[in-house]
């Protein structure tokens, strides 16, 4: 069973539903369909570039399963069109986005391309790996993921960059507007 580290994020409602509960709903859902879960707290950051749209709901989840990481992701995009996911632009507003930011120490396909998916611009938006990249390339630049997930898996180590959550979040400047909600 391996340890696999969930992102969660949403800045527009979904069927009524504000994005902090959507959070919530989609945590209910990956434990119904993958097992139980740690939820971090719901964080709020600013959406990036600032004016880009409503501020964010943030969280992290853990899970221990023994799934492969293409079967995780699978069941993770269930969920988002479940719950009302509607895929536009990159990195544009969304209803939910669940992204598989680790699997254990999985680095996949290879550490050769993680680094170079790391080392793109952070400034916009790639175009999107045709494979999946493990852990995220760009977890280690975005304290909305970084906060939420050193609250579930504070012992985790980054498999490339030897640090963990906490380690790489204090790394970062401050994030402006970044706080614990609830």
């Amino acid at each position: 069973m391996e340890l696999t580290l969930v992102a969660l994020g949403a800045n527009l409602p979904s069927g009524g539903i504000a994005p902090r509960e959507t959070l919530r709903a989609a945590a209910g859902e990956v434990a119904r369909r993958l097992g139980p879960v740690r939820l971090s707290s719901i964080w709020r950051s600013e959406a990036v570039p600032a004016g880009a749209g409503p501020d964010y709901a943030n969280a992290a989840l853990a899970l221990r399963t023994a799934l492969p990481p293409r079967r995780v992701l699978d069941v993770l995009h269930g969920i988002e069109d479940a719950l009302g996911r509607v895929r536009g632009a990159r990195w544009g507003a969304r209803a939910l986005d669940l992204d598989l930011v680790a699997w254990g120490d999985r680095v996949a396909p290879d550490e050769d391309r993680w680094r170079e998916e790391a080392g793109r611009p952070a400034d916009r938006p790639p175009p999107a790996p045709e494979r999946l990249i493990l852990p995220h390339p760009r977890m280690q630049d975005r304290s909305f993921v970084l906060a939420p997930l050193a609250e579930v898996a504070p012992g985790w180590r980054h498999p490339v960059l030897g640090r963990t959550a906490a380690e790489m979040l204090a790394d970062l400047p401050a994030a402006p507007g970044l706080r614990r909600t609830a």
